[in-house]
This record gives C-alpha cells, sequence and structure tokens, in this order.
C-alpha cells in the first residue's frame, strides 16, 4: 500500500513551485515511498545506549565564540532582494489549508 498519494506530491510540488509530469508525479510517489519504508526500518533498530551524536571517529565539533558584533546594515542585507516592505523581505505565501491552489 502506497504511503504517498499522487495528490500529497502534486501538492508539496505546487509548493516548491515545480511542474511534474504525471509519469513524474508517479515516480515521486514511488521513490517516497521507498525512503518512508527505509526509515520505518531504520526505526526497528535498537539504538539504546547510543548517543544521539555518535560517530565511530572520534570528530571535535568546531565552536566559534560567541561573541557580539556589530549588526548587518538593513539595507545591504535587502539590496539583492526582489520586493522589500520597508526593513522586510516579501515572499509570498506558501503555507495554508490545503484548499488554496
Amino acid at each position: 500500500m502506497s504511503k504517498i498519494s499522487p495528490e500529497e506530491v502534486e501538492y508539496t510540488a505546487r509548493l516548491a513551485r515545480l511542474s511534474l509530469s504525471e509519469e513524474e508525479t508517479a515516480a515521486m510517489a514511488r521513490d517516497l515511498d521507498k525512503i518512508l519504508d527505509y526509515v520505518a526500518a531504520l526505526q526497528s533498530l535498537d539504538t539504546t545506549g547510543i548517543e544521539p551524536t555518535s560517530h565511530p571517529i572520534p570528530v571535535p565539533t568546531p565552536l566559534r565564540a560567541d561573541e557580539a558584533a556589530e549588526p548587518l546594515d538593513p539595507a545591504l542585507a535587502l539590496s539583492n532582494a526582489p520586493q522589500t516592505d520597508g526593513t522586510a523581505f516579501v515572499v509570498p505565501k506558501v503555507i495554508g489549508t490545503g484548499e488554496e491552489s
């Protein structure tokens, strides 16, 4: 049984502004099903006693000093934005109730 419907793939593609053919939608649904099956297989593993960030080779995490710095000039931050409103970026709404197209 498919975990991802073609409608869910089409909805997600619309949110990502992708245009998929029927064949691409079906292929994407199959690929996403395989990924979910793999994740389910990973969830069945016993990870008791294994640290969340475990690695077979000790790898130090590079950290920088947490120091205050001069803020970025708002005009410079917005200089390449396609649309602005004062000191804010203007972006299209992508989150909705699922009823919008």
